[in-house]
């Protein structure tokens, strides 16, 4: 590892939630480790201290040398026994709730534990707080080549969406505000790489067996980030003079059709693992997308979270951000692309005895 591309932390101690996920995980590692495909070397002595909700496996965080503060992020007391004695430190917030039981939890988990490790964070002499967002404030852009960029308004898509605009909002509120500790805010769209949770897998399974829903023509555009950009572009935004106050948006070089997602992913599996992959026929008319929304947007209103729906919703829409504002700032270069985190994805999974 070239200690060129070392990224100096200067903290004694670095605060970690959302460690028992899928990124949050990959990031422990790397300020523990080091991250190899991203030739990023973390150099600075300091502690790491995460917060996990009660029920999770830590198993990897101790043998790391993590630190665990166990609770809730909604509960004050929690909170602030994390932020204890954590003056000039680094917060890196990738928590979060995805896909709910109810449509309440959005707003419980995203915006008021976002709230409530800021306000605690502030009073502790916490330096920074790094905060992961999504794509899903900004919602779905307006033609396939269109791009977000930082200043896109927002349009949230849904309840997650709504809970993280309001998230970003009151963050925003407080850098307007002269906040004593500096904030930024990254947005990362769709996510891939090793550790995945199932609901990959069964991607990779669907597109196997040919049924994977193409919505409408398939030349909709969604930007993805392979994890270890998406933890080389968080890092830099910890340890970046001149990312405080600034939000980013971190992706791969360029966003990919559906269809080639689909195509990569078979390609993948038929020429680099063997595996029997069959031409993808599972098309449905753009309409179905229109559909799922619709139902989608009536059983949130009424409370009501349904992943399948939601999911089968997004899959006609353009998601897509451009990345110069990463680049130009933080020195951002994405090292993998789709192939190539597809890859080592599958890899991930077939030597981690999940089948596809």
């Amino acid at each position: 590892m070239h200690h060129t591309n070392a990224i100096t932390l200067n903290a004694s101690l670095v605060l970690l939630t959302g460690t028992t996920g899928w990124l949050g995980g990959r990031v422990a590692a790397a300020l523990t480790s080091g991250l190899s495909e991203a030739e990023c070397f973390v150099a600075g002595t300091f502690e790491l201290r995460a917060l996990v909700p009660a029920g999770e496996d830590v198993s990897r965080l101790r043998e790391l040398g993590v630190e665990i503060v166990t609770g809730d992020i909604r509960d004050m007391e929690t909170v602030r026994a994390f932020v204890a004695g954590a003056e000039g430190a680094v917060l890196i917030h990738m928590a979060g709730i995805i896909h709910p039981k109810t449509v309440a939890q959005f707003e419980g988990v995203n915006t008021q534990g976002t709230i409530n490790l800021i306000t605690a964070g502030q009073r502790a002499g916490v330096r920074r707080a790094v905060v992961m967002s999504s794509n899903s404030p900004i919602g779905s852009n307006l033609h396939s080549d269109h791009r977000f960029t930082e200043e896109s308004p927002y349009s949230p898509y849904m309840g997650y969406g709504r809970s993280k605009m309001l998230m970003e909002k009151a963050l925003r509120a407080e850098i307007a505000a002269g906040s004593p500790m500096e904030i930024v805010i990254v947005r990362a769209p769709w996510f891939y790489g090793p550790n995945q949770p199932s609901r990959q897998t069964r991607f990779f399974k669907m597109v196997k067996d040919g049924k994977f829903p193409l919505v409408g023509a398939g030349h909709n555009r969604r930007s993805m980030v392979y994890t270890d950009n998406l933890t080389h572009g968080m890092l830099l935004a910890a340890v970046h003079q001149r990312a405080a106050g600034e939000i980013f948006w971190i992706a791969d070089e360029a966003p990919y059709t559906m269809n080639e997602i689909v195509e990569t992913v078979g390609a993948v599996l038929r020429e680099d693992f063997g595996i029997a992959a069959k031409p993808n026929k599972f098309r449905l008319p753009s309409v179905v997308g229109e559909v799922a929304s619709l139902v989608d947007a009536t059983l949130q209103y009424v409370g009501i979270y349904y992943q399948n729906i939601h999911v089968l919703s997004e899959m006609n829409k353009t998601i897509a951000c451009d990345i110069t504002k990463a680049r130009k700032v933080l020195g951002y270069k994405p090292k993998i692309a789709l192939r190539e985190g597809m890859r080592l994805s599958v890899e991930w999974c077939l030597t981690h005895g999940q089948t596809i």
